[in-house]
Order: C-alpha cells, then sequence, then structure tokens
C-alpha cells in the first residue's frame, strides 16, 4: 500500500511545486528519519488520553487537498461534481469515525510578494492546458492521469460542497498555509494536513501529507521538523533562514544562486552520489551551523549574503514564517519592515458593510466580495479551454461585462467627484494574456428604475419587498431585467440556468441551438441518476469544443455565484451548485447526440416528464432571444469541427487592431486597453490572441461582442 502512495505522490508533486524548492525530494532521498509512517486514529486515541475531554483536531490545506480528492476518472469534460461530492463525503466519515475534527482552509488572496510566483504557475498551467487540447484533437480521448488538471473552478466549489457538508471552512486573509500553521500552534491541533514544504518551517504542530494517505486505514507520513533539524545540525529558528536561502514563493530561487554555490564549493562533504540539490541543501545547512552559529550571527549573514536592495524582500522571506508570538535572530531590519506595513486602505467607505463582507469571506460563505471591497484587486486561475477555437473567446472576457456590473453595484457608495467607480485590477487568466500587469477595468453603472440599491439595503433590510429588489439587481447584471416574470416562476435551479444560458447567447454568437439542447438535457436528465450511473456512463469520444463549453459554464455558475452574493442572496446558494445542474460526462453524452441530430425524446432518455420541462425551458430561451432580436440557428457540427479545429494556425495569433477608441488607459501598461466606457456600450480586446473577424466583417455581423447587444 506504501508503494502504491509514494507513486501517487510523485505524480502531483511533479504537477505541484509549492513552498522550499527541492526539500519534500530532499527529505525522502537524503533525510528518511524525517520521514515516519502514522496511525492517524491511533494518534487521535493518545491526544484524547492526553487532553481528556478536547476532540483532536486536524486543519487542512485544502488548496494542498484538492489533487487528491479529485478521483473521479473522468477529469476533463468539466467535472463530476456530483461523483465528487460523493468522495469528499467519504473523506470527512474516515476521519469522523475515527473521532476526528476536520478544519478547512482555503486560500482567501494572493498576497503581492507572491505575485509573481502566482503568474509563472499560470503561464506554465496555459501550456499545460495547450498539450491537453491537442492531445483530444489527436485522439478524441481524456489524456491519462500523468496530463491531469483539476477541473475549472474546483477549489470555489469545493469550499461549498464542503459547506453543505457541514464543515467548519475557512478563507483566509493572507496566503492560507501562515493561517493553517497559526490556527494548527494556537488552537494545539493534532496535526495539518497538506502537502507543502513550508509546514516544514513553521514551528507549529505536526504535518501530514495528504498524497501519502491511505484513508481506509487513515495511515501516511508525518514529516518532523525536528527531526530534520536534527539531520541538519540546525535549530528550528534556523529553518526560515534554510528556506528562504534554497528559495521559496516570496524569494526567488536565482536570487542567492550564487550564494549557494559558494557554500557547496567549500563544503567538505559532499557525496557523488547525491544529486546537486541534496549536496546544495546540505552545504547551506552546513554553513549556518558551521560558520554563522559560530560568528556574530545576523552581523556576519548582513555580510556575507550578496542582498543589496534585494534585503527587504528576503526579510520578509523569514517574517513571512514567524507565527503570533514568535521570532527570528536573522531578521536583519525588522525596523523598516514595521514603517513600510502601512494602514491599507480599503475601497469601502462603509465601515459596516466591509466588517460584513470580510465575516463572510473568513467564514467561506461568499466568493470574491470583499476581496472586492478591501483592495479591487481579484484573480481567476486558469480554465480549460481551448486557445485554437476562434468561436470560443476566454471566459475571463465572456464574462467581464457581468462583473463590471457587478463591480458597480459593490462600489456604488464609493463615486468620486465625477461620478465614477474606482476601477477594479484583474488578474484573470486567458490564452494571450501575459499577466506583466493587472487589467485595468471600469464598473459599469446597472440599468436599474429608481437607480442602483445600496448595499445597506440589500444586505441589511428586512423590509417587505426587498427581496423582490435583491432579485430585480441580480437580473440586471446580466441585463435579463424583461425576463423577470418567466424566470420567477421556475425552480430557482432552472431559472439559475436559464440565466446563464440566456447570458451566454447574448455574449457569444456561434453559440448554437444544439448548444442549448445539450445543457438543457443534460441539467434535466441529471435528476434521479446515481453516482454510480454517473460513473459508469461511457463516452465513444470526447469532443474538445464541448470540454471548452463545459468549463465555461462551470465559471458562468461561479459569476452568479458571485452576483448571487452582491445582492443580498436572491438565491438559495445551493440552487447555484455544479451538483445540482451539470456533469462533465452526461454533458459530453447530449452535446454528441445534441450534435448528431438525435431526437429530443432520445436526448431525453425517453423520460415524457421531462419533455414537457424541456420544452417549456426551450421556449422561454428561445421566446426571450427573439424578443431581443438574437438568431438561434441550429448549426450541427458532428465531427467536422474536429478536422475544422486543425486548420486554425498561427494567424490567430496576431493581436487584434481595433477600430473603437480606447476608453481610457492603463498607466501600467505600454498600449490602451481597450474596456467601457462611461458612455459606450461595447468594446472589444484583443490580448485574448484569438483570431476576431475584421472590421468589415463585423458590420455585417459581430461574432462576439463583449457587452449584451440586447437592448436595455
Amino acid at each position: 500500500m506504501i508503494n502504491h502512495i509514494y507513486f501517487y505522490f510523485q505524480i502531483n508533486t511533479k504537477i505541484s511545486t509549492m513552498g522550499v524548492r527541492g526539500l519534500h525530494g530532499f527529505v525522502g532521498n537524503a533525510c528518511p528519519s524525517v520521514c515516519t509512517v502514522v496511525n492517524l486514529k491511533e494518534m487521535a486515541e493518545k491526544y484524547q488520553i492526553h487532553h481528556p475531554g478536547c476532540t483532536p483536531v486536524i486543519v487542512v490545506d485544502a488548496m494542498c487537498c484538492l489533487r487528491h480528492w479529485y478521483t473521479p476518472k473522468s477529469w476533463v469534460c468539466g467535472g463530476q461534481w456530483l461523483e465528487y461530492l460523493s468522495i469528499l463525503q467519504d473523506f470527512i466519515k474516515a476521519f469522523n469515525t475515527a473521532g476526528i475534527k476536520l478544519v478547512f482552509f482555503f486560500d482567501g488572496v494572493v498576497e503581492q510578494n507572491k505575485r509573481h510566483e502566482w503568474v509563472k504557475r499560470r503561464l506554465r498551467d496555459n501550456k499545460e492546458i495547450s498539450r491537453i487540447f491537442q492531445f483530444i484533437k489527436t485522439h478524441r480521448q481524456q489524456p491519462s492521469r500523468n496530463m491531469f488538471f483539476i477541473p475549472s473552478g474546483l477549489a470555489i466549489f469545493t469550499i461549498f460542497a464542503l459547506k453543505s457538508l457541514g464543515q467548519e471552512t475557512m478563507c483566509s486573509l493572507r496566503e492560507a498555509d501562515y493561517e493553517v500553521a497559526s490556527y494548527g500552534l494556537q488552537n494545539n491541533c493534532l496535526g495539518i494536513l497538506g502537502e507543502d514544504t513550508d509546514y516544514l518551517i513553521y514551528n507549529t504542530c505536526p504535518y501530514f501529507s495528504v498524497n501519502k494517505l491511505c484513508l481506509d486505514r487513515l495511515i501516511t507520513v508525518m514529516f518532523s521538523r525536528e527531526n530534520l533539524c536534527h539531520s541538519l545540525g540546525l535549530n528550528i529558528t534556523d529553518l526560515p533562514l534554510l528556506a528562504c536561502i534554497l528559495g521559496n514563493d516570496i524569494v526567488p530561487e536565482g536570487m542567492l544562486e550564487n550564494f549557494r554555490q559558494k557554500c557547496l564549493s567549500g563544503y567538505p562533504f559532499a557525496k557523488q552520489n547525491n544529486d546537486k540539490r541534496t549536496n546544495t541543501i546540505l552545504a547551506v545547512a552546513d554553513y549556518i551551523a558551521r560558520v554563522l552559529h559560530s560568528q556574530q550571527g545576523v552581523k556576519d549573514l548582513q555580510e556575507m549574503l550578496p542582498l543589496g536592495r534585494n534585503k527587504t524582500q528576503f526579510c520578509r522571506g523569514i517574517l513571512s514564517y514567524l507565527l503570533p508570538g514568535q521570532q527570528s535572530p536573522w531578521l536583519l531590519e525588522i525596523s523598516s519592515l514595521e514603517t513600510s506595513d502601512k494602514q491599507e486602505v480599503t475601497m469601502c467607505s462603509d465601515p459596516e458593510i466591509l466588517q460584513i463582507a470580510k465575516k463572510q469571506h473568513i467564514q467561506a460563505e461568499s466568493y470574491l466580495v470583499y476581496n472586492i471591497l478591501r483592495s479591487g484587486e481579484i484573480e481567476c486561475s486558469n480554465t480549460l479551454e481551448d486557445e485554437f477555437d476562434p468561436e470560443l473567446p476566454g471566459q475571463a472576457l465572456i464574462y467581464r461585462p457581468a462583473r463590471q456590473h457587478i463591480y458597480s453595484l459593490l462600489l456604488e457608495d464609493n463615486k468620486d467627484a465625477c461620478n465614477s467607480c474606482p476601477i477594479i485590477k484583474e488578474w484573470f487568466v486567458y490564452f494571450g494574456n501575459q499577466l506583466k500587469h493587472p487589467e485595468l477595468v471600469q464598473p459599469i453603472q446597472l440599468d436599474i428604475p429608481g437607480g442602483t440599491p445600496s448595499l445597506r439595503t440589500l444586505w441589511l433590510s428586512q423590509e417587505a419587498g426587498v427581496q423582490s429588489q435583491r432579485y430585480d439587481t441580480f437580473l440586471a447584471c446580466f441585463h435579463l431585467q424583461t425576463e423577470r416574470e418567466e424566470l420567477q416562476a421556475l425552480d430557482n435551479s432552472r431559472a439559475a440556468l436559464c440565466c446563464l444560458l440566456l447570458y451566454l447567447l447574448g455574449q457569444v454568437d456561434a453559440f448554437s441551438l444544439e448548444d442549448v439542447n445539450a445543457f438543457i438535457a443534460q441539467t434535466l436528465c441529471l435528476q434521479g441518476k446515481s453516482v454510480a450511473q454517473l460513473s459508469g456512463l461511457k463516452l465513444t469520444h470526447v469532443d474538445s469544443r464541448a470540454v471548452h463549453l463545459g468549463s465555461l459554464f462551470v465559471r458562468g455558475l461561479t459569476t452568479l455565484i458571485l452576483a448571487n452574493n452582491a445582492c443580498g442572496l436572491p438565491f438559495r446558494m445551493d440552487d447555484l451548485m455544479a451538483w445540482k445542474m451539470f456533469d462533465g460526462k452526461l454533458f459530453q453524452q447530449k452535446y454528441q447526440q445534441s450534435h448528431r441530430g438525435c431526437p429530443v425524446e432520445e436526448l431525453l432518455e425517453g423520460n415524457k416528464c421531462w419533455l414537457t420541462e424541456f420544452q417549456n425551458l426551450k421556449s422561454l430561451i428561445c421566446k426571450a432571444c427573439l424578443k431581443n432580436n438574437r438568431a438561434l440557428q441550429s448549426r450541427q457540427r458532428g465531427n467536422e469541427f474536429i478536422r475544422e479545429n486543425r486548420r486554425w494556425d498561427s494567424s490567430f495569433q496576431r493581436p487584434h487592431q481595433s477600430h473603437f477608441a480606447p476608453s481610457f488607459h492603463n498607466p501600467n501598461q505600454g498600449h490602451h486597453w481597450r474596456g467601457f466606457g462611461p458612455g459606450s456600450s461595447r468594446f472589444e480586446t484583443g490580448p485574448s490572441g484569438r483570431g476576431y473577424k475584421s472590421e468589415e466583417q463585423n458590420q455585417k455581423k459581430r461574432r462576439f461582442q463583449h457587452t449584451p447587444r440586447w437592448p436595455r
């Protein structure tokens, strides 16, 4: 069993390189005493003996666990959400049966000193996604697990899944690993479950590997920082210094390359059978233990390390490992660090609203709202989308108009003298966006009779009629006010489905009747299907466009969640969950059937009850399209689209030259960003690297528009 676990661990550490460079491999190969196989159930029993009346708690770094949790065989089609929910249930049950409580932490923010590392990983992941789509188009199958990429939106829906299962779930106000380590120390936890070598550096409770976890026996590997220190001849207070010299998420590996080489050249015990990284770690640790300990400590460190202008960054790296009440003998400039941490200026002028948003953020009850109100800077990671599909732009661009309305709603009370809301900085990943700077996005006011309601009204008011106002505001974020009566007559999950499909139809001309049929059919057929039925569903092949559409749909659900939070919850959050209305494999099946021209009865698996509901939902969508001059056309693709896609070449990498004047200038970039201005009704942007039609063609028919073209 341990060998099997170790193999799985190797696959996943190849994908995720968090924390101190090379430290996981080092302790596994050169310091076996650091790794101890432990039984968590037995540890919990001993904990209760020594702490009578206390429940043993393991604090879980959830972001490290996503790959471990997502074990459904199908991962490329958009997510097997009901299967995934069942897996989380089994995970929780195994610990609860052993008397162990779990507390889950998620990253709630990307700290500025780690932004460069975040960007580097996102650009690397884009290359992985390109290879995945190339494989799908070549083989018409899902790649093997060694190309595994988590489904889009997995972290967001995991948060809400855990909360729906009654678990204590929290979002961090800073990098999650720090808050996990702090929580573990301050609450005397049994340990930390994750996969990040930073937990070997923090002076906190024991650190357990999730990738080596055998769930049915609750056996895993514990990494001992005490044994690590003993092997290296260091004190625990030396570990942050070691981590920063080796390189981590704050201190780039290249910053002290020359210093590490100096340590290695002077290290007399280097072994030929060790790899260079192992010898380097041993040499740096030896230098700290042999030279720095015997000298004047921090003063000599200042002279020996060639930090120059990087001194502050290096010191922040050390400081990032110091939990509340802890100190380091290796901090070079505490005073300058303290004076540089100024009072943060927030985007929100109402302290009570900001405090409510903060509380909801910490308790993992909202998505992005606090980040917008606090700093006006948000990010969205990679999405499984095909950069060479010329008809489907990145989800970041498709949903930007809705986000702009949501920004305006959240910042309505913070307008300047020119009646403009503050600009939002977006770090959204899509192909062609090199993430050198955030994109500056202008909020766009909602078109609501009587004006946009305040957050105090939407969030706090208990007056009659406010819930209706919340619903109206939600629809206004997606320009769906005219469909209010029909949507409100539906079950909430069905209304949410229609909202999302109508928004997509207003944004993407290539969205066809067959696509709509597939989405409606798979949502209806999902009802009553067991996890086993969904898991056993077989696909003859995988369609790359359906993969893209599946990810696009799931990202759309997260946009609905953001709007729902901003509007004061007109919908129950449970009604917007992916497992209520989407299954990746089922959508692939319905998409292929729909584009082959299968009759509706076959799409709906012969269920007459679903046939009536299907016709009602489709009728609502078609009438809305007709009313708003949107031609919902049939466009069967069959297998032709696969061959057609292969013909798109590098011509789609040429930047688009828009004929629209820019609405404002991004001072952080050397070009104009083509976005909304206060009086603009649409914009086009070229950074996605996609092939947009020429302006002459666009005059005849706009293939893609970022703002809804339906009249308000």
